[in-house]
């Protein structure tokens, strides 16, 4: 029973670090938010494709991370495939809502056609509305623009769904270009997303 016991005490104290490198795996780190590098999207499991920090001139705005379907490394692949996509954002300091709504909306207009911002326009407005209706995001706070093949795009604030999901496919894809766009928020965001690391982005 003794050396029963004994193999018993070794075996956990070798699984316990092993867990523990497990759990660190399945995690990225960016700038102290983690970000799982699987979940689940409408039932539907969706990897990490990438992640990094949008900043403005040297402070740290918010951290950003990219959930798709199928990895893909090129944006227009990511942009036009029609499987779930999540992009998921955390606050890294205070920011005016109004003016967050503001920068979203301009940067759906600097990257989609005419056509294809009068496609968007519901969703623009909704997204538009969700932000002007806060006085600010603070430093945690946090949401997430789900896209979900038959059913929309859903948002989420601090982890509760706001209103009905858009409908126009168009507007997801017009949103991601304001990442992923020839004029992107965040050039080396961008490539974080893709899962092209640059050196700012540690």
């Amino acid at each position: 029973m003794r050396a029963f016991s004994w193999i018993a005490v070794m075996a956990l104290a070798l699984a316990l670090p092993l867990a523990a490198q497990q759990a660190q795996a399945d995690t990225v780190d960016v700038a102290g938010v983690k970000y799982e590098t699987e979940v689940e999207i409408g039932k539907q499991p969706a990897h990490l494709n990438g992640a990094g920090i949008r900043y403005k001139a040297v402070f740290k705005v918010y951290a950003a991370a990219l959930y798709l379907g199928s990895k893909s490394s090129n944006p227009e692949t990511v942009l036009s495939s029609n499987t779930v996509k999540r992009l998921h954002i955390t606050m890294l300091r205070e920011v005016d809502g109004n003016e967050l709504g503001k920068l979203f909306t301009k940067g759906i207009e600097q990257n989609a056609t005419r056509d294809e911002f009068t496609k968007a326009i519901n969703g623009v407005l909704r997204v538009g509305e969700i932000f002007s209706s806060r006085k600010s995001l603070t430093p945690g706070e946090h949401f997430s623009v789900d896209y979900i093949p038959g059913t929309g795009s859903v948002i989420q604030l601090n982890g509760k769904v706001i209103g009905t999901p858009i409908k126009e496919p168009e507007f997801y894809s017009a949103f991601l270009r304001v990442w992923l766009g020839k004029t992107p928020a965040d050039d080396f965001l961008k490539d974080a997303l893709l899962g092209v690391q640059r050196g700012r982005q540690r």
